[in-house]
């Protein structure tokens, strides 16, 4: 199932060049696949960290296609995978589309950990609701 949101591209995010400065991509990623992630997960950042369960990127890959302008209006899409090497892990592919053109497209892999440290794990229910995910080698990626 891909998820999306529409957002539009804020005047403190455009550089010198006219063009948004390439730091804010994955934050607009972020904003789309945290609201994924309480929505359709159910996992809320916030009440699973006063549980003590974190959830932390370990990895992500992010290509630079083409620019967004101040005031442009664009769609990010993210879509769950499960990892192919059967580790605890989710990978988020997403995407930022505007007239129907990538713009930046990334995978971004995430695990949860224990407060107090341990090993990477999922939570039995987020881990029940990946089991039919797509599964994703993030080795593969390029």
């Amino acid at each position: 199932m891909e998820y999306s949101k529409i957002y539009k591209v804020k005047e403190e995010h455009i550089d010198v060049q006219g063009i948004m400065d390439g730091l804010y991509y994955p934050f607009y990623m972020e904003w789309c696949r945290h609201d994924y992630i309480k929505e359709v997960l159910g996992f809320d950042f916030a009440e699973e960290a006063a549980k003590g369960v974190h959830m932390v990127l370990s990895q992500y890959t992010l290509k630079f296609l083409r620019s967004l302008k101040k005031d442009d209006e664009f769609t990010v899409t993210c879509e769950l995978h499960a990892d192919a090497g059967g580790q605890p892990r989710l990978h988020f592919k997403q995407s930022i589309i505007m007239n129907g053109k990538v713009m930046t497209s990334a995978v971004f892999t995430g695990t949860c950990v224990a407060a107090a440290g341990g090993r990477p794990y999922l939570p039995a229910e987020m881990a029940e609701k990946v089991k039919d995910a797509p599964k994703l080698d993030i080795a593969t990626l390029k």
